[in-house]
């Protein structure tokens, strides 16, 4: 008897043993979780679940860093508004993430791995466009949603032609969509909008032919005002490695007796021309794009240089819609600066994705390409639209480019005004 008594001691110790173990497994784990959520819940850019469960992770890259900088970090601050707001609504939950791509094409590849990494479902593209060519052809590969709020180069979308030899060299890459007017129509409308408002009799055009986005608009601006009888007296370019002198092309503008002078290019090099012609003499009308919203808060840049000068942009700051103004409040209270165009469109990116799937039965686990073909469906429905800060009455055809129309704006005692 004694020894079944021990017997049966020796078992009862062993199931307290193994208890003990689970026990402290158990609570090693609670421990753990608790530590994981506390860490969670002190990260801003991290929304709780919403009700149902569903967040989607919303990623973007753009230049955070370097001379690009102003338009990676305003599209990324007008993103996170959007993203405020719509989390606050509850039901669907977004999480916003961006990564610095510094306007360079190898390093937005790299950045958009990153995200992906991480978990990314929906894409906003890369802000600028040599970096979004890249990155379009990586999320076109994964079947990720791809709608970027500034990258307008027709490259980005596919489906390019090449007009020498009648060939697509860039195939459509259908989940690929854009916020801005594509290249082509910036150009064209531009040239438009110089010969309906006889803003000019003789053009000169300064543009970069090593970049997309401005060779892009060149070439369609080019195009339309050949169509509309516009005289173009002078057209020079330079590339990154010239981009601190444009004597010589000033210098042609100048001889060539040009009245206005079309800038297709970012705000760095359109602040270093109205600096160098300034110190010429050389005062002709400066009609921009909106790669040029921006150049008022450009650092040590004289802001009285860009008075008169023109551009079209689908957004402007001070209009009083209420919705414009609770954004430009928001903006402000936030950032400390008045938003750009960037700005909006980013904001304008992350609602219309929302609206396309608020009623949508979304999985919590949902995969970023069944999203995609949701997004797809929706985006190039005939009943779907969206009216942004933007536009009103925003749709997307079948190639991805918006249809909306831009404003036209002059800079006046350093602030945008609008000429319609």
């Amino acid at each position: 008897m004694s020894k079944k008594f021990l017997a049966l001691a020796l078992a009862l110790l062993m199931v307290c043993a193994c208890l003990t173990g689970c026990g402290d497994s158990s609570s090693s784990s609670t421990a753990s979780t608790a530590s994981t959520a506390s860490t969670a819940s002190t990260d801003e850019s991290a929304p709780e679940a919403s009700a149902d469960g569903v967040t989607l992770k919303i990623g973007g890259t753009g230049p955070l860093t370097g001379g690009a900088a102003i338009y990676g970090n305003a599209a990324k601050n007008g993103a996170q508004i959007a993203v405020d707001e719509i989390n606050a609504l509850g039901g669907l939950q977004l999480e916003l993430r961006y990564e610095d791509d510094v306007h360079d094409s190898e390093k937005a590849v790299t950045a958009y791995n990153t995200l992906k990494d991480w978990g990314m479902q929906i894409f906003l593209g890369s802000v600028t466009s040599k970096p979004a060519v890249a990155t379009s052809t990586e999320a076109n590969a994964d079947h990720i949603f791809f709608l970027t709020p500034s990258a307008s180069s027709t490259d980005v979308l596919g489906g390019v032609e090449n007009p020498l030899t009648e060939t697509i060299e860039i195939p459509r890459k259908d989940n690929i969509f854009q916020m801005c007017f594509v290249d082509p129509n910036q150009g064209s409308a531009s040239a438009q909008y110089i010969y309906d408002q006889k803003l000019g009799t003789k053009v000169a055009v300064i543009y970069k032919n090593d970049d997309v986005y401005s060779t892009g608009i060149y070439n369609s601006f080019s195009t339309k005002a050949e169509e509309l009888g516009i005289e173009v007296v002078s057209a020079t370019t330079f590339t990154d490695d010239t981009s601190t002198d444009f004597s010589v092309q000033i210098a042609d503008a100048k001889d060539s007796g040009a009245d206005l002078v079309f800038l297709p290019m970012y705000y760095e090099a359109a602040s270093m021309i109205l600096i160098q012609a300034d110190a010429v003499g050389y005062e002709p009308t400066w009609f921009g794009v909106d790669g040029m919203d921006g150049i008022l808060t450009l650092d040590g840049f004289d802001t009285a240089l860009a008075e008169g000068v023109m551009l079209l942009t689908p957004f402007n700051a001070d209009s009083s819609d209420e919705a414009t103004s609770k954004f430009v409040s928001t903006y402000k209270e936030q950032f400390g600066d008045v938003p750009n165009q960037f700005a909006a469109d980013a904001y304008d990116c992350v609602w219309s994705i929302y609206n396309a799937l608020k009623d949508e039965d979304i999985a919590a686990d949902a995969s970023a390409s069944d999203l995609c073909d949701k997004l797809i469906a929706k985006f190039t429905s005939s009943d779907f639209s969206y009216d942004g800060l933007t536009g009103e009455g925003m749709t997307w055809d079948e190639t991805g480019a918006v249809s909306k129309s831009p404003k036209g704006m002059v800079i006046q005692d350093g602030a945008y005004v609008g000429l319609d």
